[in-house]
């Protein structure tokens, strides 16, 4: 299963949780800015969402498209914040939740990519892997 979402990617993380005390206690919430990523990318993939959730283990790739400009060329490496681990560690957490898969511990070959593009998105892979890793 693959697909194409057209669309300025967010640059909020799941890093960007606050915290605060109440009483002995501490609480963690999202601010405004991760909120609104957040719900960008659910937006964004609930029409995506498979019939049945992938049950098996899951190779995924994602190729973060941001856009281009003069300082930053179509096809270049985008070597600045936010960090790729940052990035997915949201949208896993968002496709566990539309039910892409029953948990995304099921992802055990994964591959990252952000790039300056002049069709800025997100490019979704995933595909069910074999229950052997054909390791012996």
């Amino acid at each position: 299963m693959q697909f194409f979402i057209p669309m300025n990617p967010p640059t909020a993380t799941a890093q960007e949780k606050q915290s605060t005390m109440r009483g002995a206690k501490r609480c963690f919430y999202k601010n405004a800015r991760l909120q609104k990523a957040e719900d960008t990318l659910t937006w964004a993939l609930t029409p995506h969402v498979p019939q049945e959730p992938l049950c098996g283990p899951v190779a995924l790739s994602v190729t973060w498209l941001y856009p281009s400009s003069p300082a930053h060329p179509h096809g270049q490496w985008k070597t600045t914040r936010p960090d790729t681990d940052n990035l997915d560690k949201m949208l896993k957490d968002i496709m566990t939740r539309l039910h892409f898969w029953r948990d995304d511990a099921q992802v055990c070959d994964e591959r990252i990519l952000k790039i300056w593009s002049d069709r800025p998105g997100l490019f979704i892979r995933m595909d069910e892997l074999a229950m052997n890793s054909g390791l012996e």
